[in-house]
């Protein structure tokens, strides 16, 4: 008897996950499935770290298949692991991925894609929240339409604990929050960087899909308290296709990947590709250049994760808090959906074939 993928697909369905209710088809533990004459060979891959039921779950998925055809080979074919890509003693436990939104330099629409991102994942079903690292300039609290407000804090197992502000299914907090919009952060380094841990440590995130964190531009001091704080799944490095703007995106992404960060680039975003005119559709005018970012994402092996224009309608979405991406049939809310859309992709493919990031240590 020969077995297709299908027939091993059907009989595992009938493996429920007791934690969740769902069947290990449907919830999507089931990866890299290999079917084989008889022998059948799978990952079974968890949400979380250390999952209650893993074990059982296995032997019940040995057992059905089995019950199909008793010379199937499966058992030792079948692996377990988590997709949680984090330490279990590190912050966040339970947010699976950590994605960082950084660029080399200012003015280039960082906030604005993370800000976009952030909405798009929620608007594809994932649980997300966003943490807004620019403690200098923060900018979240404006363009989520959420400037004056200020988080509660609840005591939570004798913790008082920050809940994040929440707006159009996001989960967010920023040192906008606690600041009047007028006032400017005069402060040094350490107390910039304490800042951040504070809002990573002491924010009630619960249980998430995404973290997105909106960095300030450049290289400094909050890039590397985030790396040390939170093992950070991937980056996702944003420019314009100007010249100026790609020289410090290459810096960008020389920090992630330098010795003793090894974070991943997940991909490179284009800002501000190109602008087309109302009243000409059909053109397309290179304001700062054309396809900077493509020609460095073949450079640097990195994928191109979206080339966004330069529309009037994001700028203003982001101005008056109401981002584009809530727009799901407008043509810049479609931009954003589906460079939400890549991002999942490629954040799969990295959880899949490369190990869990370490949060970085300083022994020096």
């Amino acid at each position: 008897m020969s077995l297709t993928v299908d027939q091993v697909l059907d009989v595992l369905k009938k493996v429920t996950d007791p934690d969740t209710e769902k069947d290990i088809v449907t919830a999507g533990y089931i990866k890299d499935l290999k079917v084989k004459n008889l022998v059948v060979s799978f990952i079974l891959e968890f949400p979380k770290p250390k999952h209650p039921f893993a074990e059982s779950i296995k032997k019940e998925a040995v057992r059905v298949l089995r019950e199909l055809n008793p010379e199937i080979e499966a058992e030792d074919h079948i692996s377990i692991q988590s997709k949680q890509m984090i330490q279990l003693d590190a912050p966040l436990p339970d947010v699976s991925n950590i994605i960082a939104v950084a660029s080399g330099k200012g003015g280039v629409g960082k906030s604005t894609v993370a800000v976009n991102l952030s909405i798009a994942l929620a608007k594809l079903g994932y649980s997300v929240g966003l943490l807004d690292a620019d403690i200098y300039g923060p900018s979240v609290p404006k363009m989520f339409g959420v400037e004056g407000v200020r988080p509660a804090v609840q005591k939570i197992d004798g913790k008082d604990r920050i809940l994040p502000v929440e707006k159009y299914g996001i989960k967010m907090l920023s040192i906008g929050f606690f600041i009047e919009e007028k006032d400017a952060l005069v402060w040094r380094g350490p107390m910039a960087t304490g800042a951040l841990k504070q809002l990573v440590n002491d924010g009630e995130w619960s249980s998430l899909d995404y973290m997105i964190v909106d960095l300030p531009p450049g290289t400094g001091d909050i890039h590397l308290t985030l790396v040390q704080t939170l093992p950070v799944t991937g980056a996702v490095i944003v420019s314009t296709p100007q010249p100026v703007a790609l020289a410090d995106a290459v810096k960008g992404i020389s920090m992630f990947t330098g010795k003793g960060v090894n974070v991943p680039v997940l991909g490179l975003v284009e800002n501000m590709s190109w602008f087309t005119p109302e009243e000409l559709p059909d053109h397309k005018y290179y304001l700062f250049g054309k396809e900077g970012l493509r020609k460095l994402a073949a450079q640097k092996n990195i994928p191109l994760l979206g080339e966004i224009p330069l529309v009037q309608g994001i700028r203003e979405g982001g101005d008056f808090g109401h981002p584009v991406a809530l727009d799901e049939e407008g043509i810049s809310g479609k931009i954003f959906r589906k460079l939400a859309q890549t991002l999942v992709e490629q954040v799969d493919y990295r959880n899949s074939t490369s190990p869990p990031t370490q949060i970085v240590k300083i022994t020096h």
